[in-house]
C-alpha cells in the first residue's frame, strides 16, 4: 500500500468537501470511498445538485485514490482533464457512495476514475481523470 491517509479522512483536506456533505472513510492501494448526503450549499433551490458540485466531488475522490496509492511525499499537482458524465439526479439529503479508483499510473501521470452511487446501487454520477504528479527525487531533491 502506498501512504498513510489517515489523517485526511473526513474533509479529505478541503473544507468545501465537509460543507458540501461529503466525507472519506476508506481507502487503500489504488482506491478511496466516502458517503455524500448533499447539503443545502450542495444543490439548487429545489434540492437538486448540479453537474459542477458532482465535479468537485468526483475529482476529490480520484485525487484521494491516486495520492493513496504514491509513496513518500510523491502527490498529485493538478488535475489535468476530467470528463463527467450526469446519470441521474442527486438530491439534498440522500446518502450516496462515493470511490474513486486509479487506472493506471505513469512517472508524471496519473489516471483515475471515480463514481457516484445511490443506496439502491446505481451509478448517478461517474468522471475520469488525469492528474500532473509531483514526484520526489532520490535523495529528497
Amino acid at each position: 500500500m502506498g501512504k498513510n491517509m489517515d489523517r485526511w479522512l473526513g474533509d479529505g483536506g478541503m473544507p468545501i468537501i465537509e460543507a458540501l456533505g461529503c466525507a472519506f472513510d476508506g481507502y487503500g492501494d489504488g482506491f478511496s470511498t466516502a458517503t455524500w448526503t448533499p447539503t443545502d450549499l450542495a444543490c439548487n433551490p429545489h434540492g437538486g445538485v448540479q453537474a459542477g458540485v458532482h465535479d468537485v466531488v468526483l475529482d476529490a475522490a480520484m485525487n484521494f485514490a491516486l495520492n493513496a496509492s504514491l509513496d513518500g511525499r510523491d502527490r498529485t499537482k493538478a488535475t489535468i482533464d476530467m470528463a463527467g458524465d450526469y446519470l441521474r439526479g442527486a438530491t439534498r439529503g440522500v446518502t450516496y457512495a462515493v470511490r474513486g479508483e486509479v487506472t493506471r499510473m505513469t512517472k508524471q501521470v496519473g489516471f483515475a476514475i471515480a463514481t457516484v452511487s445511490d443506496p439502491d446501487g446505481n451509478i448517478v454520477s461517474r468522471a475520469t481523470g488525469r492528474f500532473l504528479l509531483h514526484r520526489e527525487e532520490a535523495g529528497g531533491q
